[in-house]
């Protein structure tokens, strides 16, 4: 398999190489088959990708998300969801119920190498596009009026490489395309992008951090109508698996990344 990434869609190797080594664990809190065939056939050195910190962060971060995603298609069966940023993710495969349809988005270097590992199918489509313009929006907004279902949107690993101003204009596209929705997105703080440099994986990619936030308000202050409901640090969930995830907890509770939900 060739792969040719850009500097932020680089980061995408971070959560493959973390899933795929802790699927190999004897115990293992996330299993992705996929991530583990991704890096076989890569052939990459996972270590400069795994991290202690980062390892815990990501594990934490899916089985939260993983959890909030079920809990909105518990609600609303015919969901229609939409993957920002999709990477080489592989959620659909652990929420799906059978009846939701899927939009994994993404630039296109990232989708033509994501084509080389998932098969597209009936409910599951993958776009290329940029989030910040419109027109990946109308494939999106035909499913959802063929199947007259709420949509929502997950934005992980996104908002950290995005400005304000970026920010503010993806929050525009999807107010002036769906008249409705729920997006729910990974939030850092602004010590990490003024510290991005001690940070244990992304400072291995020449990828760069442009914002962050001490709260989820500050995102829905961006654009009116935008409302922000609720926010769960990763330390919620990383706190339980060991020493050194409860003592960065501890030690360090508004440092971690965390998961904020925001509704129009």
């Amino acid at each position: 398999m060739t792969l040719q990434l850009g500097d932020v869609e680089t980061t995408a190797l971070i959560p493959v190489a973390i899933k795929a080594n802790e699927t190999l664990r004897k115990k293992p809190r996330v299993k992705d088959e996929v991530a583990v065939e991704i890096i076989k056939n890569l052939k990459i050195d996972t270590k400069p990708f795994d991290k202690f910190m980062s390892h815990e962060g990501v594990i934490a971060r899916t089985i939260m998300l993983d959890r909030m995603v079920k809990d909105f298609i518990s609600k609303n069966p015919d969901a229609v969801i939409v993957n920002v940023g999709a990477g080489f993710d592989n959620r659909f495969s652990r929420v799906d119920n059978g009846r939701i349809s899927w939009f994994d988005l993404d630039f296109p270097d990232t989708i033509a190498a994501r084509k080389k590992v998932f098969t597209e199918t009936e409910r599951v489509k993958m776009i290329e596009g940029n989030c910040l313009e419109e027109s990946w929006c109308a494939a999106v907004k035909g499913e959802q009026d063929k199947k007259k279902a709420p949509v929502l949107f997950l934005a992980e690993g996104v908002f950290m490489y995005l400005t304000f101003q970026e920010i503010r204009k993806f929050l525009t596209v999807l107010k002036n395309n769906f008249s409705c929705g729920t997006l729910i997105a990974e939030q850092n703080n602004p010590m990490m992008v003024e510290k991005q440099n001690l940070h244990d994986t992304v400072k291995n990619t020449n990828a760069v951090f442009k914002s962050g936030t001490w709260s989820g308000k500050e995102i829905a202050d961006l654009l009116e109508g935008i409302r922000f409901i609720e926010e769960h640090s990763f330390n919620e969930e990383m706190r339980k698996y060991s020493f050194g995830g409860w003592l960065f907890a501890t030690l360090l509770p508004k440092m971690n990344d965390r998961w904020a939900r925001f509704e129009w």
